[in-house]
């Protein structure tokens, strides 16, 4: 059996999508903290069980007969993000699982600026430590990111963030359908992938320049000061500790660590990685509309 963790997630709920177009809905399993959350793909055929990467019980049920297994990087914050990857790494292996594979990061690194990295980079040190053959699937930088900074841009005109530096930025449904298929063994990757990210790195002057030409009005890319950036997003309501770990973005970026672009995702998925352009045109028409 195929399993994904966190199948009701952004990226989960993409790669349990197409893996329903490339297996039977009966060689796949998920484990998900809600299985309410996941009753549409037990509507499909798809086993579903609830697997809490903090209850190790839990995770030994919603793993059981895995022959392979994805596990979906936890979505939470610093030693407590590692040590529950940690666990459903360990949790596959005890199931059996002939191959775990994990959603890590082109930037994985002890030494990053930007802290989810360094979550990264211990769960992929300890997934190596397993004695199972193991994937770390080098993700690029998510491009939905950018859907959090442009509502502003466009009601004024004016896109201002911290210094930056070029970003591969990466849709979800390219990664997915990587994820996908590397579960699947349709595609071989194995041990540390290349940065599975879109070919061009853009800084958010080309960001600017994209809502220019998707809008038709101009819009102008301004660098913000570290410090006012942060008082600007607390005054909006953001509190001030999510203002600062956003502000380690645009430090790492500026730094270079998400500027590595190339070949690779598109090598794997077999056609052009879906643009910036493509991304941001989406989140113009959600935001234009109203919606989240």
């Amino acid at each position: 059996m195929l399993i994904v963790t966190g199948a009701t997630g952004r990226l989960g709920s993409l790669i349990v999508n197409r893996l329903l177009e490339q297996v039977p809905a009966d060689r796949i399993g998920v484990s998900v903290r809600d299985v309410g959350k996941a009753a549409h793909l037990a509507e499909r055929g798809v086993r579903v069980r609830a697997g809490d990467f903090t209850d190790p019980d839990s995770l030994k049920h919603s793993l059981e007969g895995a022959e392979r297994v994805l596990v979906v990087s936890a979505a939470i914050r610093g030693g407590a993000a590692v040590s529950a990857n940690r666990a459903a790494i360990d949790a596959a292996r005890e199931a059996g699982a002939r191959h775990i594979l994990y959603t890590s990061h082109q930037a994985a690194s002890p030494t990053s600026l930007f802290p989810p990295q360094k979550v990264h980079a211990a769960t992929e040190e300890h997934l190596q430590r397993q004695g199972v053959p193991w994937t770390a699937l080098r993700n690029g930088f998510y491009a939905s990111t950018l859907e959090r900074h442009i509502g502003a841009a466009l009601r004024t005109g004016i896109l201002a963030v911290p210094q930056d530096g070029p970003v591969s930025w990466t849709a979800h449904e390219d990664l997915a359908e990587a994820a996908a298929l590397a579960l699947t063994g349709g595609h071989a990757l194995e041990g540390v992938t290349p940065p599975l990210a879109a070919p061009h790195a853009l800084d958010f002057a080309d960001v600017a320049g994209i809502l220019s030409r998707i809008t038709g009005r101009t819009v102008t890319r301004t660098v913000v000061e570290d410090d006012e950036w942060i008082s600007a997003a607390v005054a909006t309501g953001m509190p001030r500790p999510a203002a600062e770990f956003a502000l380690t973005m645009f430090t790492a970026a500026r730094g270079g660590e998400f500027h590595a672009a190339g070949p690779a995702l598109e090598a794997v998925v077999g056609h052009p990685a879906k643009s910036v352009h493509e991304v941001l045109e989406a989140a113009v028409r959600s935001l234009q509309a109203g919606r989240p």
